[in-house]
């Protein structure tokens, strides 16, 4: 019978990345926090956890993080459904983890889940990564659910096409003048700054590959902050793939123009959530299915 009281601590250095947040969150000391991983994986026989900034789950670790966190689930359906059954975890607010890109979550994603968040007393706890990459976080145990471009399930998961995210390619109109105002030439692309959200974005690069033929890999500014990325691009420090639906206004006021007219790129996103079948979770696809369509192509 495994215990619950170690289960408990893994999933909090896994959530958290660190045994101190994880030990604050517990209410014990960090080392009472290691202690308790450390006999889990004693008894299981196998390391669990990565140590490191951040702290990471294993193979087996994620496996155990899965698992606590779907029993989590169960009981709380269940106590929403026989409150007096003694012992019953009853939280009145469960927090549903999920991870999503930042493009989303400063676009649609909040639009699309608000109302049901707000109906069925739901908290979101939300984990931003590259679109590319929040799938990884449902294979580690940390998130209960994703949006993400990996149409294939994770094992384990169902997944579920949400629609398609367009980005147009922009900068500034002095920007443009500065760097492109011979053309979109490979020798323009490789000397203009590129505006990028992160390392793990890859957006621009397979922009240049699809213009040039070639991996280039020109002056690079990183803005981790949707809002800030777009801003980056309209204040003229370089171009950027940004979302249409974001920077529609400024391309009508003429604060941002393409840099190529008519070329974009379309991101295809699938909504992944465990396979166990827990009644609010399965509400919560098919409202975000069905909400997403009015929001992306």
């Amino acid at each position: 019978m495994l215990d619950y009281a170690l289960l408990d601590a893994l999933g909090a250095v896994v959530r958290h990345g660190s045994f101190d947040r994880a030990a604050r969150e517990l209410n014990v000391t960090p080392s009472a926090v290691s202690q308790r991983v450390k006999l889990l994986e004693e008894r299981v026989g196998s390391v669990l956890v990565k140590r490191g900034q951040p702290c990471m789950a294993t193979p087996p670790g994620a496996l155990l993080c899965r698992h606590i966190e779907r029993v989590r689930r169960l009981e709380t359906e269940l106590g929403s459904q026989m409150p007096a059954l003694p012992g019953m975890l009853a939280e009145a607010w469960p927090t549903f983890r999920v991870a999503v890109n930042d493009d989303s979550v400063g676009t649609w994603f909040i639009d699309a889940v608000s109302d049901f968040c707000v109906e069925r007393a739901m908290l979101l706890d939300l984990v931003i990564d590259d679109q590319d990459h929040t799938a990884q976080q449902l294979r580690d145990g940390s998130v209960q659910g994703a949006v993400t471009t990996q149409a294939e399930a994770v094992q384990g998961c169902r997944s579920t096409r949400l629609g398609r995210m367009r980005y147009l390619p922009v900068c500034s109109p002095v920007f443009f003048d500065r760097h492109f105002a011979a053309g979109l030439t490979r020798d323009a692309l490789r000397h203009a700054p590129r505006v990028e959200f992160n390392s793990k974005d890859q957006m621009q690069r397979r922009f240049i590959r699809r213009i040039t033929r070639a991996d280039l890999d020109p002056p690079r500014h990183l803005i981790p902050h949707v809002a800030g990325f777009v801003r980056g691009c309209a204040s003229g420090m370089g171009w950027g793939m940004c979302p249409e639906r974001m920077i529609r206004p400024l391309l009508e006021t003429g604060e941002l123009v393409r840099v190529v007219p008519g070329a974009h790129m379309d991101v295809d996103l699938y909504w992944q959530s465990w396979r166990l079948s827990i009644g609010w979770l399965d509400d919560f696809r098919t409202m975000l299915q069905k909400s997403a369509k009015a929001f992306l192509d």
